[in-house]
């Protein structure tokens, strides 16, 4: 079955079982990856945690998974998605079994760590559904991939305090993981077995060169290797939360070498960058492969807005509600799923609106929706009722979905062949945008939070003014050396 049957949702066949099962791959790593939060206050008790050491295991289970990303992404453009999916899937389970089995805090601290690399399971499927879906159904299909998917923190929140209940006692959390991490083993198996990189017929394209992300003029080559620096700027700031100027989980000597590590891999990086692109400097690409570097960069804002403020709050949510309202965590779970839960319809309502309206004018109002939405947010007080701040919660969390849908509505129209990298890359920036502002909590109340949130979105409102709306065609280079169009022209 071809990419261009119709979009039913209901049927479970061609283009739709490739939806339905990259949905379901990308709800189960949300479900591994967020299995922590509803469950935060059981392993406090268990583990006899202290308050600084569990905001530390939050920022921890969001680190690894920037440059995780970047690396799933070009793995993901070499080897193709079906077999990075499942290697993915049945890896991970390993540190969430781990986890549940951990009885310190050390152990815990490397388990949530290793925990981030199941975030990159996201990029894959970006890369395999635009594989599969026309470029007027791929805003649609994407926020479909991405919403529902994202859902499993939602999912996550509701229902693995119940399961821990459900067997009982001081371990009924440890029973809970290992139930998330056999389901991501098992699905790994049924995703290879069903799974294709491209429809029948149709060319896998790959980049031509897999060490870095290959730019088309001077300017990008300077402004790739600025759009760098943030990336690891946020592990830095990871290192110096752990040093003894925050919990003193590392000495200032293994921080400072930590540090040294950083700069190393990122002058190594920043060469991998040269070797790709150096021809640049010599003799100017043909305009036919040119793309725009400047419309990854808007976008890699924008994500670290909306992805990044969605991870921070749905991994402090819970307790945001319990301390604020004193509800008991399993009721404080349910309460602040509500925010997650607006992923089923918000992200493929987003991905949709761009399919109609265009990119720009969709991410626009969205942008606009976040910063106003987090800003009410940051009014919200033990005074308020606790339906009126699910309300405020819910609302703010539209905003930020939709947007997460319409940027991903995007990524997909820059370059096909190098998708996995421009969706890593995009992706990582969310987790830069997590650990920022997690480590941001760790310093301030709640309120001065949320407006922080909303800050960063106007920012990234007026960098948006500066995007293209994606149009026109895009050229790839076949195997045999010939050209092939493909129309990238909003329907």
């Amino acid at each position: 079955m071809s990419s261009s049957d119709k979009f039913n949702i209901f049927s479970f066949t061609g283009k739709m079982k490739i939806l339905h099962l990259s949905w379901f791959a990308f709800f189960i790593t949300f479900v591994v990856w967020f299995n922590f939060a509803p469950l935060l206050q059981s392993v406090k008790e268990s583990l006899g945690l202290t308050t600084a050491e569990i905001k530390t295991l939050l920022i921890l289970n969001v680190a690894f998974t920037i440059p995780a990303r970047v690396l799933i992404g070009m793995l993901t453009d070499k080897y193709g998605p079906r077999l990075i999916y499942s290697l993915l899937l049945a890896i991970c389970s390993i540190p969430c079994f781990v986890f549940a089995l951990s009885d310190s805090f050390v152990q815990a601290a490397i388990a949530r760590f290793a925990l981030g690399l199941i975030g990159a399971g996201f990029v894959i499927g970006i890369r395999l559904v635009s594989e599969w879906f026309p470029h007027n159904e791929l805003g649609t299909a994407e926020g479909i991939y991405g919403g529902w998917g994202n859902f499993g923190s939602a999912a996550a929140a509701f229902t693995l305090p119940t399961v821990a209940v459900m067997f009982g006692g001081e371990d009924g959390w440890r029973y809970a993981m290992g139930i998330t991490g056999l389901m991501s083993l098992a699905f790994s198996f049924v995703f290879y077995r069903n799974v294709t990189d491209t429809p029948k017929g149709a060319t896998y394209y790959k980049p031509k060169n897999g060490g870095a992300m290959e730019v088309t003029s001077k300017g990008d080559f300077y402004l790739l290797l600025f759009m760098k620096t943030p990336m690891y700027g946020a592990l830095a700031l990871l290192a110096w939360k752990l040093s003894p100027s925050g919990i003193g989980m590392f000495s200032d000597t293994a921080v400072y070498g930590i540090y040294a590590v950083l700069a190393g891999i990122y002058l190594f990086d920043a060469s991998q960058v040269w070797k790709v692109n150096k021809h640049v400097f010599k003799e100017e690409v043909p305009e036919i492969h040119r793309y725009q570097f400047k419309q990854v960069a808007v976008l890699n804002v924008l994500y670290f807005a909306t992805f990044g403020s969605e991870l921070a709050v749905v991994s402090m949510l819970p307790l945001f509600f319990s301390e604020t309202f004193e509800l008991t965590p399993v009721v404080a779970g349910m309460v602040a799923s509500a925010y997650a839960f607006m992923n089923l319809m918000s992200r493929p309502g987003g991905g949709w609106l761009s399919d109609k309206f265009g990119r720009k004018p969709t991410l626009l109002i969205l942008t606009a929706g976040l910063a106003l939405g987090y800003f009410v947010m940051g009014q919200v007080d033990s005074a308020w009722p606790v339906w009126l701040a699910v309300v405020a919660a819910m609302g703010c969390s539209f905003f930020v979905q939709s947007g997460e849908g319409a940027v991903f509505a995007a990524v997909p129209l820059i370059k096909r062949r190098m998708t996995g990298q421009i969706a890593g890359m995009t992706g990582a920036y969310g987790n830069v945008g997590a650990v920022t502002y997690l480590t941001i909590l760790s310093l301030v109340d709640y309120s001065t939070f949320f407006y922080i949130i909303a800050g960063t979105a106007v920012v990234g409102f007026v960098t948006l003014l500066f995007m293209e709306e994606p149009s026109g065609q895009i050229a790839e280079v076949n195997d045999d050396g010939s050209i092939t169009m493909i129309d990238v022209a909003k329907a």
